[in-house]
């Protein structure tokens, strides 16, 4: 009898501590990361996909703010590519560095022509409302912003000049490896002219409206939900760009797969895995500048985070992501375009203005997110491992509300 009731007793505890343990679960969904999207000086002016790793839509609709901080630094660099077909195929026999065809004259050496110089502290500012239309679709829309600045101290504490010097020259990197001292520090120089002959120019304090987007995500019910606790969702993506730079409209797709592992004494393992494309420009409303040559983005998202509940129903997170974008400009033309700068003057680097454009980029990024019922912050930085300097380095800190709960 005694040992019944002990059976009974026990069976009846764990219940309600797998009830409770449930209930304060029950918040957390998925991986609730905000925008990591870069500071890149062409990506600002277009409305890129962030990839959602969410299981389902939200309960009740929610606010974001979303600040950010990233140091792009590239020197004065120009690029000249040959429009004779038979000039192309000569260069493309020469390493980057080697090419010397001759464009003094663009009668007999007709080529496209660009230049750019970028050193300038990039803040967004997004503001995002989170709508759940039913138990499968949902409706996000952003507004974001850009205020473009020296870095000056405090306000660019960890993105500007001074601190990534300091960690370059006492700690890897060595002394000014890509000429930021020879040029000077806390300076805004942003300027690019296209192909086209048109000029993009950028000053000190300068701040506007990047655009507006609107962002659909549907969630879809499969077995594999409840039996391998894999979920997936399908997102569709329209921006609206109104810089007087790229007044336009993009649209593009996207698809997300989470896995959700529940582990003993309150820990959660997420991963996802995102893929997305974006036709850039897909209407113009005016003249725009050529910001890249190749209309379609392409990014691949995977993320790793790790959770960790509390008595009082709140969790901390880890996660670290890793994103992969396509190039700005169609590759092909690195086979034979020639680039000039001050090569002697800096140590390295001085070609990263135009090379960059031409491959694909990569940030890995680091993030600590703390979630409750009605609040979530998540804090992060953003490495260039592959040193494209669009950003160097990059910060961010959002604060997500739940309304009308």
């Amino acid at each position: 009898m005694l040992k019944n009731i002990a059976v009974l007793i026990t069976c009846c505890f764990g219940f309600i501590l797998t009830a409770q343990e449930q209930d304060s679960l029950s918040f957390k969904n998925g991986i609730e990361k905000p925008s990591i999207l870069s500071t890149h000086h062409f990506g600002i002016f277009s409305s890129r996909i962030n990839s959602n790793f969410k299981l389902a839509p939200n309960k009740n609709p929610s606010l974001t703010f979303t600040s950010v901080s990233g140091n792009n630094f590239h020197p004065f660099v120009e690029t000249y590519i040959p429009k004779d077909p038979e000039v192309r195929k000569e260069q493309s026999k020469l390493l980057w560095y080697h090419r010397n065809f001759h464009f003094e004259n663009q009668e007999t050496t007709p080529a496209d022509y660009m230049n750019i110089v970028i050193d300038a502290i990039i803040k967004e500012f997004r503001f995002g409302i989170n709508i759940p239309l039913n138990k499968k679709n949902e409706l996000d829309i952003t507004l974001r912003s850009y205020l473009i600045t020296k870095g000056k101290y405090p306000f660019s504490l960890f993105t500007g000049d001074e601190s990534i010097e300091w960690f370059h020259s006492n700690i890897m990197g060595g002394e000014d490896p890509y000429g930021r001292r020879y040029y000077g520090l806390n300076q805004v120089n942003f300027k690019y002219q296209d192909r086209n002959g048109n000029t993009l120019e950028l000053n000190n304090n300068d701040f506007f409206l990047g655009g507006i987007e609107l962002n659909h995500h549907y969630y879809p019910s499969f077995s594999i939900n409840k039996t391998k606790n894999i979920y997936i969702n399908f997102g569709s993506h329209l921006g609206i760009n109104t810089s007087k730079f790229n007044s336009s409209i993009d649209f593009g797709l996207s698809a997300n797969a989470i896995k959700k592992i529940e582990i003993k004494n309150n820990y959660e393992f997420n991963a996802g895995l995102g893929l997305n494309v974006l036709r850039k420009n897909i209407i113009n409303f005016k003249e725009v500048i050529d910001l890249g040559n190749n209309r379609y983005l392409g990014t691949l998202d995977a993320d790793f985070e790790i959770a960790k509940f509390t008595k009082r129903k709140n969790y901390n997170a880890f996660s670290v992501n890793y994103q992969i974008q396509s190039s700005y400009n169609q590759r092909e033309e690195s086979d034979y375009y020639r680039m000039i700068g001050k090569w002697e003057e800096i140590n390295g680097g001085w070609q990263h203005g135009f090379e960059t454009l031409y491959k694909n980029l990569s940030f890995w990024t680091f993030m600590y997110t703390y979630g409750r019922p009605n609040l979530t912050l998540s804090v992060y930085f953003i490495e260039d491992f592959r040193v494209n300097n669009a950003p160097d380095f990059q910060t961010g800190i959002s604060l997500k509300l739940p309304i009308f709960k």
